[in-house]
């Protein structure tokens, strides 16, 4: 995330009006708004790839996945992001065509100026979902993938690498890991993957 765009405190209703005449994305933290930076062309690669694989998977469900253009509201931190991919189940999300409410999967490709803020103060603002089962970071530059799945109360961390396997249980999907890396403009690095746990 960028600095704000400019320090106006809007509501959420006004940020949606203004949004709507902007040509850059912004994404809304409690009144503040912040101008998206453009991404790499991994980054696109890697987000379209899990995109593409995650609606090859749901076609025929009441799921649908959308990318990169569709908001996510989290009404109890007064936010609202642009995740790269989601996926969303609830009846209820399909009568806005521009803002999800309940997502159960939200994936994050990282980038330097972005990781931070996505597994700190984003991520904090995810959990307060009930709908969301599963928060998924994707690094672009090397094969490791981190899953960060709701156990009950807790939030266990599940770390995946070269040649092992992409487990989403959220939409019961199980892949290779390097699925999500495949035909990319540059080949990635190699990553550890280890398990740990991580606590709220």
């Amino acid at each position: 995330m960028s600095q704000p765009a400019f320090r106006l405190t809007f509501s959420f209703d006004d940020y949606l009006a203004w949004e709507d005449r902007q040509s850059q994305r912004h994404e809304f933290v409690r009144g503040e708004v912040f101008a998206m930076a453009g991404g790499t062309d991994l980054h696109n690669e890697v987000g379209g790839n899990l995109y593409v694989m995650l609606r090859q998977h749901l076609r025929g469900s009441p799921c649908r996945v959308y990318m990169a253009d569709v908001k996510v509201r989290v009404e109890t931190a007064d936010c609202s992001f642009y995740p790269d991919v989601l996926v969303t189940c609830a009846e209820n999300d399909r009568a806005d065509r521009y803002v999800k409410r309940s997502p159960l999967l939200v994936v994050e490709v990282l980038s330097p100026t972005t990781a931070v803020f996505d597994l700190g103060e984003k991520f904090a603002a995810y959990r307060q979902l009930d709908s969301l089962q599963e928060y998924v970071l994707v690094d672009p530059e090397r094969v490791r993938i981190q899953i960060y799945r709701r156990l009950e109360s807790q939030w266990i961390v599940d770390s995946t690498g070269p040649g092992q396997r992409l487990r989403l249980e959220s939409i019961d999907l199980e892949c290779p890991v390097e699925a999500v890396y495949e035909d990319l403009s540059a080949p990635p690095a190699v990553g550890m993957a280890q398990e740990e746990e991580r606590r709220p």
